[in-house]
């Protein structure tokens, strides 16, 4: 029978097998000693590595908008130094301590924000037609999103570093992934809205142009125009963004108005729009619900779901399923695939919800970029 001490450790005097001792606890030590900093090196790195990458974005994609913007600029214009300066534009959300009258004043900021964007690409792309002008507009907004993000995970990261926080960087890592997809998406889109090709995000608009092709179009409220259409003896209203610029428009606005221009005698609200898909979730996708499908920060949903009370009008929600990128870039095969089935759709719940005299509004709800009347 060996002795203890070769049993456990091969061979050798008791002196060798407290040496051995000694080491592992030494190494133990070291281990527990060191392992937060071990720790924080480590996911300091990834955060530092995420921001090279995206100042790499935030570096090209101005680099883009200045030469997407360079050929309706007057000779000897600055742009860098414009260019610059707009992607620091930001916008001070208003106070809701005070909730009365909050989404007013937010549509007011909303609107003066939307004034001195036009403003500014009037400025440095005169030479640019209506579409290409507002087409910029959204160049920028995808620009100083990019440039936000970066400068966002910058802090965080030289913040970190500044008070050797691992917490800061932990919870920094963890975002990561969903961070730099966004920022991924956002810097794609760019070659997008340059090309002036239509988006994911047009679906609505898509679906409102196919409904109405080839009918008389009227304006109705800021950047929105309606047809009126008849589908199996029923009155269809049907309204969306007016293309072919990168615009939205005040879609709220304008079935408030509608609305009101018919007295209320609107049977059913029809809303189609582009919604963000969950993990597992197949593009193109169609789901059908209730309430006011529409991504706005509050002011023009609201103003839809007031009419909608007021008057006591259902609303149906029709949305196809995409992810960010999708929604932001060259719209896909199963978008375009999905707005024909979406426009079935819409025939169908006017046919089996309402009666023969009634009166509908379909709402196309998106960018209509690339999408005409």
């Amino acid at each position: 029978m060996l002795p203890i001490n070769q049993g456990l450790f091969g061979g050798g005097d008791m002196t060798s097998v407290i040496l051995n001792i000694v080491w592992m606890l030494i190494f133990f030590a070291v281990i527990i000693a060191f392992n937060q900093k071990l720790q924080l090196y480590s996911y300091q790195r990834n955060v530092e590595k995420a921001v090279v990458r995206l100042e790499e974005l935030a570096s090209k994609s101005k680099e883009d908008a200045i030469n997407s913007i360079k050929r309706f600029a007057p000779e000897g214009t600055d742009l860098r130094g414009d260019i610059s300066g707009f992607l620091e534009f930001f916008t001070i959300e208003p106070v809701s301590l005070d909730p009365f009258g909050v989404l007013k004043r937010l549509e007011h900021l909303l609107d003066v924000r939307r004034s001195r964007s036009i403003e500014f690409v009037s400025q440095v792309a005169p030479k640019g037609a209506k579409t290409e002008r507002e087409n910029v507009e959204a160049i920028l907004e995808a620009a100083t999103a990019v440039n936000y993000i970066y400068k966002v995970v910058r802090h965080f990261l030289l913040l970190g570093k500044k008070t050797k926080s691992l917490m800061i960087f932990v919870q920094l890592d963890m975002q990561l992934p969903m961070i730099m997809k966004q920022a991924e998406a956002y810097y794609n889109a760019q070659k997008t809205f340059a090309s002036g090709k239509p988006i994911g995000d047009g679906l609505g608009p898509l679906v409102a142009s196919k409904l109405v092709f080839g009918t008389v179009q009227k304006r109705i409220a800021e950047d929105i125009v309606y047809s009126e259409i008849e589908i199996d003896k029923r009155k269809v209203f049907t309204l969306k963004a007016e293309g072919p610029g990168g615009v939205v428009g005040k879609p709220g606005e304008a079935v408030k108005e509608l609305v009101e221009s018919l007295e209320g005698k609107v049977s059913r609200i029809i809303m189609v729009d582009a919604a963000s898909k969950l993990e597992g979730e197949t593009t193109g996708e169609i789901a059908e619900g209730v309430g006011a499908a529409i991504g706005d920060p509050g002011p023009e949903k609201y103003k839809i779901e007031e009419v909608a009370v007021k008057y006591k009008i259902p609303i149906d929600a029709i949305v196809c399923k995409m992810s960010l990128e999708e929604a932001l870039t060259t719209i896909k095969k199963e978008i375009v695939e999905a707005s024909d089935l979406i426009v079935e759709k819409v025939k169908k719940i006017i046919r089996e919800r309402t009666n023969e005299g009634d009166t509908v509004i379909v709402a196309g709800i998106g960018n209509t970029m690339g999408v005409g009347q």
